[in-house]
């Protein structure tokens, strides 16, 4: 392909998703094509897809069917199908798409140089599948946005929750080693970053392949990187948090006070048909612990509701452990029957209007849990990380240690920043969703 031509990059689903699509733009760019943000002008399309439920697989089918109309006009253009639901689908997807030229699945994406090519030759290519030997050039990565840096430490997935697909398409766990990682992580300090995260799906079990160190270490070793002011991560399986990690988390301040910590369900006879590994008990007191490191820890959950057999008393459940333990945030969705998972085999689904009403009843009282945490940050200040212009005409957005979205005009006598930078705002008006603020010239306490 010559360099005048140019490519569009649609992603849909997770913070690995993002990291895959920068991977794909780096390379592609590497390859002398150009990024384009509109569809229409690309000579090709790659749409990195989310398989965790089926509605989301649905929006990514019917996505495909209007990028095909600019095939009527551009004979040349090449669409390609990336991310989980590719390596779900495989084959059956140039089937299902006939104007489908590429299927590209997630353990793939270092491969996309070398099939443009076979591309440009008219090959309909499926890549799929986990190749043991991976090429990962952390340094050609398309870095989307100035205020974070992300980092996959751990690729796969060896659990058995009875509802996921990602064993399926992610494949099993794949740990980078903790060489490589700091690397890149040094990598990202001298471009810029401030914030970096440390992405995977059970980010928490990472294990260094030449040694015994295991994530706490690496928290430790990131933690006191030079340069790195604010350290995430994500997602973090419950029972494979140990009081090490926990420990790491209270003793280094630069780990931001935020952890994501999937629960799924508030009852124990769910979580068991779930495959999940732990009790409600159990997970009751590692958030204890996690708050014991950190008073001001937040924390943010996975929730499915109408999974199969879910009696009222299971839901009831759920309810009290979202009242109890007030998460600052919540994801919640009805449970979604996934390819080659063991859940539909438990029993029918729950009636599709019980579910939508228990889905329904638990967003509206995590929305009050919510804002009534929101309004005790009232008059507080926090450093907030630039990370973009608001949607209000002269307003920036950006987040706090605590993951807390803040609003705020962009006043230039009181703001020495930009994008991707530090300032500190007072907190004035709470919203169920995110904070309203000022930009104020003395430093956050």
């Amino acid at each position: 392909m010559s360099a005048s031509r140019r490519f569009f990059v649609e992603t849909w689903g997770c913070q690995m998703n993002e990291l895959d699509s920068q991977r794909l733009s780096g390379l592609l760019m590497q390859e002398g094509l150009l990024p384009t943000r509109n569809p229409g002008d690309a000579d090709l399309i790659l749409l990195n897809s989310c398989s965790v439920r089926e509605k989301a697989e649905q929006k990514v089918y019917s996505r495909l069917g209007e990028y095909r109309q600019f095939k009527r006009t551009r004979e040349a253009l090449k669409i390609g199908l990336c991310g989980c639901v590719a390596q779900e689908a495989g084959r059956r997807a140039l089937t299902r798409v006939p104007d489908l030229d590429l299927v590209l699945g997630p353990a793939r994406v270092g491969e996309i140089r070398g099939i443009l090519a076979r591309l440009e030759q008219g090959e309909r290519i499926v890549a799929t599948g986990f190749p043991e030997t991976r090429r990962y050039d952390f340094d050609a990565v398309a870095r989307d946005g100035s205020h974070k840096g992300m980092v996959t430490i751990i690729e796969g997935c060896n659990k058995s929750c009875t509802f996921c697909i990602v064993p399926m398409t992610r494949g099993p766990e794949r740990c980078r080693s903790m060489t490589e990682i700091l690397t890149e992580v040094e990598h990202l300090v001298d471009y810029g970053f401030l914030e970096i995260e440390l992405l995977g799906q059970t980010v928490n079990h990472w294990r260094d392949p030449a040694s015994s160190l295991d994530f706490a270490d690496l928290l430790r070793a990131v933690a006191e990187t030079p340069g790195v002011e604010r350290l995430r991560f994500v997602t973090s399986y419950p029972r494979d948090f140990t009081p090490r990690m926990v420990d790491q988390i209270g003793h280094h301040s630069n780990i931001c006070p935020y952890v994501h910590l999937p629960v799924q369900s508030g009852a124990d006879s769910v979580l068991r048909r779930m495959g999940r590994g732990y009790t409600i008990q159990e997970y009751r007191q590692l958030i204890e612990s996690l708050r014991d490191a950190r008073p001001e820890m937040a924390l943010s959950t996975d929730l499915i509701v109408g999974f199969p057999g879910e009696t009222d008393e299971e839901f009831a459940a759920t309810m009290r452990l979202v009242e109890d333990l007030e998460f600052s945030s919540i994801f919640a969705f009805k449970y979604s029957p996934r390819p080659g998972t063991a859940a539909p085999r438990l029993g029918p689904p729950i009636d599709e209007a019980i579910a939508d009403d228990r889905l329904q009843r638990l967003l509206a009282r995590q929305q009050r849990i919510q804002s009534r945490l929101n309004r005790s940050l009232e008059g507080s200040t926090r450093q907030v990380l630039v990370t973009g212009w608001g949607r209000k005409p002269g307003t920036l957005t950006g987040r706090t240690t605590c993951h807390r979205i803040v609003h705020f005009p962009a006043e230039d006598e009181v703001l020495p920043t930009a994008l991707g930078t530090f300032t500190t705002v007072r907190i004035e008006q709470a919203l169920p969703h995110s904070l309203l603020g000022r930009a104020i010239a003395s430093p956050a306490t």
